[in-house]
């Protein structure tokens, strides 16, 4: 017996030692550099794109991006991710040296796609990667970043390099977080006659509700959203810019712990204004109010929703002072 018990504190000990080897690799291993591709990509600055581009910007980019101080896309320090690090968003205003004028069109486009720079460095899920939106739409965001928006021009604020978490290069060393391989055909924008396809295309593909609306960030299929774990059943943990822990919603049709009781009407007030039925407390960050998404999209992003699987799922909403 007191061989048996020997051997099991040895065989502990081993695994505590070889536990903690693995934890020290994990936290002065080298994030994983990647050789991005060459595109060769020009994008013409159209009225019509700077004009989609500047919506999209407002309802992808400025959340992070956006500086209170600056009022330009200087970047800023998004203390609602902390699991992740000490993480901040860049500068991408046109300046040259401290924001993005000096990438090329093909350069940004494969960034966006992939979340892999131009000098090789991958940015993990806490940017999404478009790599389902349309072409159109993504050169419609390139035309608005080359724009004389005034969130744009050139600022020279540069941003610390981000600090990755110990959860973030775990995830980076076991490949969970990794790039998205680059589109290998052309991607059409939405057929807008078909309510639920054109939905589908804005809350999977143009602004990915899901990622936030599903289980857990580290646990979502990004290259095919349906599979990911709680799809849209709610229950992500989030925080607000002071730190504090938000849960998001379940928006399936569950009528008990969803959204199966609300009208339309009243959907779209949320999504747009961020006005909940039955006087409940209005939405809080990090959901922000998409005033720029139009009624009929709203309405679609309704119609592909009744289309999802239910899924029962309580979620106590938090609110701070």
């Amino acid at each position: 017996m007191k061989k048996f018990f020997k051997a099991l504190l040895l065989l502990v000990g081993a695994v505590v030692v070889l536990a903690g080897i693995g934890a020290l690799y994990i936290s002065f291993h080298k994030l994983p550099d990647y050789t991005p591709e060459k595109k060769d990509i020009a994008v013409a600055v159209t009225p019509e794109r700077v004009v989609q581009g500047a919506k999209l910007a407002s309802m992808l980019c400025s959340n992070c991006h956006y500086n209170d101080q600056t009022k330009k896309f200087s970047g800023r320090e998004l203390t609602e991710v902390h699991q992740f690090g000490h993480v901040y968003s860049q500068n991408i205003t046109q300046n040259a040296t401290a924001g993005i004028a000096n990438w090329t069109d093909g350069e940004l486009v494969y960034f966006i796609r992939t979340g892999i720079r131009k000098d090789g460095r991958y940015v993990p899920p806490y940017m999404p990667k478009l790599v389902h939106i349309s072409d159109e739409d993504l050169y419609s965001i390139i035309a608005f970043l080359r724009s004389g928006n005034g969130w744009v021009q050139p600022d020279t604020t540069r941003q610390p390099a981000t600090t990755a978490s110990f959860l973030t290069k775990f995830l980076l060393t076991i490949n969970a977080f990794k790039p998205f391989p680059y589109p290998d055909h052309k991607i059409e924008g939405p057929d807008t006659t078909n309510q639920v396809k054109w939905g589908q295309y804005i809350a999977l593909y143009q602004l990915e509700c899901y990622a936030c609306h599903s289980q857990d960030f580290s646990k979502n299929d990004y290259f095919t959203p349906e599979k990911s774990p709680g799809f849209f059943g709610g229950g992500n943990k989030m925080f607000d810019k002071e730190g504090h822990e938000m849960t998001t919603l379940n928006i399936t049709m569950d009528p008990a712990t969803g959204i199966g009781k609300w009208s339309e009407d009243e959907f779209v007030k949320a999504v747009r204004f961020g006005q909940v039925p039955d006087n409940q407390p209005a939405l809080r960050y990090p959901m922000i109010a998409f005033a720029n998404l139009t009624e009929a999209e709203a309405k679609a992003i309704f119609a592909y929703l009744k289309t999802v699987p239910v899924i029962t799922n309580k979620v106590e909403r938090k609110f701070y002072e």
